[in-house]
């Protein structure tokens, strides 16, 4: 039977990723297949993809487990047809009748086809230079026919005929023009399978102190743990902190929930802290860039892509709301709370997490008043809200109690100046204070 099996490998998903986890697994071995079906769930560190079968058939194979970390390019599976064999490809031999006949000698070679024997030597003449010469290709190579002038070793002679490999077309790069299995590898196409090792690994359940609890490092707590390595790295962080009288704004939003709540959105303060981030934005454009290190420059970004960190029980994902400018908050309201959903499902489209220009990432639901968070590389700037509460104020020389919202700016000092972030907080904080200069529902 003619192997026509095909091994699927883990393809590139885009968005860099370079590894998944297998989540759970739409089909066993033996089972027939169709185009399109979905074959396994991998769990990126952006989401949850569902990566469709390539072609019909029967699952010959799987060689994963859910749980496993698959990186891109490993076979996943083995698809074939029903009652094929999974195995090495079928060796080629070489016909008896295309051995030649050499000389009878008391030296017996190991071959490539049997046994070659060593071209006899005379105590009365000692052999040329030629003759060594010769003997060494009666050695180790064959006639014409069998692939002439190839030096290779047995072992690399039997890897070339069970990978169907040619050796005349082979350039060899070993000692003397030698051609080495890795030489045969990279010819077919085909890289060298490691073997599997099994090591023992011993984790203790204690240390000196108690027990402990070992939990692996992967997914979105991975992908988290690389990025912000790689934005504390790559980005001078600097915090500014301040408050805002925000007493105006929880009025505005308590008359401006009834009408969400009649078009099925709920309401929260985030759209509003977005919309004044962009306004904020435009009169600042050097928080809305990235820095391009290799050319030197502030690439400053003229369109308005607001992320939102979402809290899930995996990890922090960062949605990002396209052309935030030119939406209403209501609008925004949907959208974050659509996405949102989607990403604590682990069902987010990839591109609706990239393309962000500015991070707002929100603690204040929880608590906490101020935090100075990492920027989303490579972004230059970020912002977090802090836990809108009620607080003695002096206003017109009275006491009062007023709504108070305390915020941070975090921002790479390599791009601005503390002074321009300041000047951002100061107008992000005119525009969250007087809600009337922001664009509402029916007001666009």
């Amino acid at each position: 039977m003619v192997d026509m099996s095909y091994e699927f490998k883990f393809p590139d998903v885009g968005e860099g990723i370079t590894e998944g986890e297998i989540k759970k697994w739409h089909v066993k071995e033996g089972d027939m297949i169709k185009e399109h079906d979905t074959l396994v769930e991998m769990e990126t560190d952006k989401a949850v993809v569902q990566i469709p079968s390539p072609k019909s058939g029967t699952i010959l194979k799987i060689l994963h487990k859910e749980g496993d970390t698959v990186k891109v390019g490993e076979t996943l599976v083995v698809i074939g047809e029903k009652g094929e064999k999974v195995g090495a490809p079928a060796r080629r031999e070489i016909p008896k009748e295309a051995i030649p006949s050499l000389p009878a000698t008391k030296k017996k070679w190991a071959g490539v086809v049997g046994e070659l024997e060593e071209a006899p030597e005379t105590k009365e003449e000692k052999p040329s230079k030629r003759d060594k010469s010769e003997r060494r290709i009666v050695i180790g190579e064959l006639p014409s026919r069998l692939g002439a002038h190839v030096m290779a070793t047995p072992a690399v002679r039997r890897l070339a005929r069970e990978l169907s490999v040619d050796l005349s077309l082979v350039k060899g790069t070993g000692l003397e023009g030698r051609t080495t299995e890795e030489d045969v590898r990279n010819f077919s196409g085909k890289k060298a399978e490691k073997a599997e090792v099994k090591e023992i690994k011993i984790q203790k359940r204690y240390d000196f102190f108690g027990y402990i609890e070992h939990v692996p490092l992967k997914g979105i707590r991975k992908a988290t743990a690389k990025h912000m390595t790689q934005a504390w790295q790559n980005a001078v962080h600097v915090s500014h902190m301040d408050e805002a009288d925000v007493t105006r704004l929880v009025e505005h939003r308590e008359r401006e929930k009834a009408i969400a709540a009649e078009k099925g959105v709920h309401l929260t303060y985030l759209p509003f802290f977005i919309k004044a981030v962009i306004a904020a934005l435009k009169q600042h454009p050097s928080l809305n860039a990235t820095l391009d290190e290799e050319h030197e420059e502030i690439i400053m970004k003229k369109y308005y892509n607001i992320g939102v960190a979402v809290d899930t029980p995996e990890g922090l994902i960062v949605p990002v709301i396209k052309g935030a400018d030119a939406k209403s908050i209501l609008d925004i309201a949907k959208e974050i709370e659509d996405l949102a959903g989607k990403a604590k499902e682990r069902n987010i489209d990839l591109g609706d997490l990239k393309g962000g220009t500015f991070t707002v990432t929100n603690i204040g639901v929880l608590g906490g008043r101020f935090a100075t968070p990492i920027i989303n590389y490579p972004e230059v700037a970020i912002l977090l809200p802090g836990r809108i509460r009620q607080e003695p104020r002096v206003v017109d020389g009275e006491i009062q109690v007023r709504w108070v919202f305390p915020f941070v700016v975090t921002f790479d000092h390599r791009v601005l100046d503390g002074a321009e972030a300041a000047r951002f907080a100061n107008d992000f904080k005119k525009y969250v204070e007087d809600p009337d200069l922001l664009l509402v529902e029916g007001k666009n």
